[in-house]
């Protein structure tokens, strides 16, 4: 039986022809490419390249897209809102429901530290898409990058709010508050399944 590589994620399908759909990243048929087992490779197959892989290996990546890719970059920047949102929920339903300040304060403290680690996050997410998927437009991507965007845009909801309306936690408004809290705390969870999908989904069990 065949066995077919998806060139974005790495998946690799059984079978003979390729999928309609990758069940990882979301890609077509066109994406993938026959696995042909060493023994089998002709010698024109194995010194011969095609000019898109010889062009690839003439573009030279600046120095910080290198840093990215090799050391592991954005996997490790996204542990900062995965990490630290839940906790600001966390915090933020404790100061709600018992008006604890201190709690409170400590969300906040918590969604700033997040805010400013997100353009990070961002930019080297969006050098893994583009150097290792390809940059790949499909659904996957699409909700990953969803998820960031709603992460970012309630992450400053939040800090407005909070900055013009300092009591916001002990306010009539504070359900609503913790509601937003809620939803960023989901965008980075979508973005999150996704991007675990990407690394682990493609990998045999």
């Amino acid at each position: 039986m065949k066995k077919w590589e998806c060139t974005v994620c790495g998946y690799i399908h059984e079978g003979e022809t390729p999928p309609d759909e990758c069940p990882v990243c979301g890609v077509g048929p066109e994406f993938f490419k026959e696995v042909v087992e060493k023994e089998e490779k002709t010698l024109t197959q194995a010194v011969l390249e095609p000019d898109s892989v010889a062009a690839e290996k003439q573009s030279k990546p600046s120095f910080f897209r290198k840093m990215v890719m090799k050391h592991h970059l954005h996997p490790i920047a996204v542990h900062t809102p995965n990490g630290v949102l839940p906790l600001a929920l966390i915090f933020l339903a404790i100061a709600t429901m018992f008006g604890l300040a201190s709690f409170e304060q400590a969300a906040f403290y918590s969604l700033v530290f997040v805010l400013i680690n997100m353009p990070f996050v961002i930019v080297t997410g969006i050098i893994v898409w583009q150097d290792r998927y390809k940059g790949a437009k499909t659904k996957v991507f699409g909700l990953k990058i969803g998820g960031a965007i709603i992460v970012v845009a309630t992450l400053l909801a939040l800090l407005i709010w909070r900055l013009v309306e300092p009591g916001v936690a002990a306010s009539p408004g504070r359900w609503t508050y913790l509601l937003i809290c809620l939803v960023c705390v989901a965008g980075a969870g979508i973005s999150g399944h996704f991007g675990g999908k990407l690394v682990f989904g493609s990998r045999k069990h």
